[in-house]
């Protein structure tokens, strides 16, 4: 349901705020800072506090994944951006399927009921979590090998896995799954359980970053995708794969 004016103001002045924050720690480029404002300000509008905090504290983990250890990732020159930043490729990537959800769950209930976007929103983020932590820390790992060939493969390489990028991944996903459900549960978003948000939520992120890595090497590594449309597809999968455990549940989309 859409917000008060009053809430809606508070919400959009928080996300002006700390998207500023952001650029000014140069966790995003002014450009990127600009657009997750908008986006950001979207998703509080529609759909509430709850879902604004959650996207904020996803930044917030893929930052500070981002500078573990940043020097060293510098120095192998796998690191994001120049200095840890992100663009507006990026954000846009990770940040447009969420709104979505947000926009038609806030406008038309009937398009999308409360408890699955709140599950499917979830997902989605789950995802971004998933991916970058893999990423982030599965490129320290001493060595890789491709989804698909099992060959060893260089840490960092797209399609490229490893066990701490595994573990990584599932923290990713079920950090995201346990701070959705304690958001949801202080501001009175409905659920069609904890255990089936927190389980969908989780297998949906995992599940899609093996996704995602199985679309960056069979079709980023040929140019046939950008890093960007293989991070979007990957949070498209989630959604989907989280919208289908629920209707296996036999929970209404």
């Amino acid at each position: 349901m859409v917000l008060s004016l009053a809430l809606a103001l508070i919400g959009s002045l928080v996300t002006v705020l700390l998207a500023a924050a952001a650029v000014v720690v140069k966790a995003l480029t002014p450009t990127a800072g600009a657009v997750a404002t908008a986006f950001g300000i979207v998703i509080v509008v529609f759909s509430g506090v709850a879902f604004l905090a959650l996207l904020i504290l996803f930044v917030v983990g893929s930052t500070l994944a981002t500078r573990y250890r940043f020097a060293e990732k510098r120095d192998r020159h796998v690191q994001e951006g120049k200095g840890g930043e992100r663009g507006v490729a990026n954000v846009v990537a990770h940040i447009v399927l969420p709104t979505a959800l947000a926009v038609a769950g806030g406008w038309n209930p009937a398009w999308i009921t409360a408890p699955a976007l709140a599950v499917l929103y979830a997902a989605a983020l789950a995802f971004g979590a998933s991916d970058t932590f893999a990423s982030e820390f599965g490129v320290l790992a001493g060595r890789a090998r491709s989804i698909l060939t099992l060959r060893p493969v260089e840490p960092g390489t797209n399609g490229g896995v490893s066990v701490r990028g595994e573990l990584a991944a599932l923290l990713g996903a079920s950090t995201t799954a346990v701070i959705a459900l304690a958001l949801y549960a202080a501001t009175g978003v409905r659920l069609p359980g904890d255990l089936v948000l927190v389980f969908v939520v989780i297998t949906g992120g995992f599940v899609a970053c093996q996704i995602d890595s199985i679309l960056g090497e069979a079709f980023e590594n040929r140019g046939y995708l950008t890093k960007h449309g293989t991070n979007f597809l990957g949070m498209l999968s989630a959604i989907v794969i989280a919208a289908g455990l629920l209707a296996a549940l036999g929970i209404a989309l």
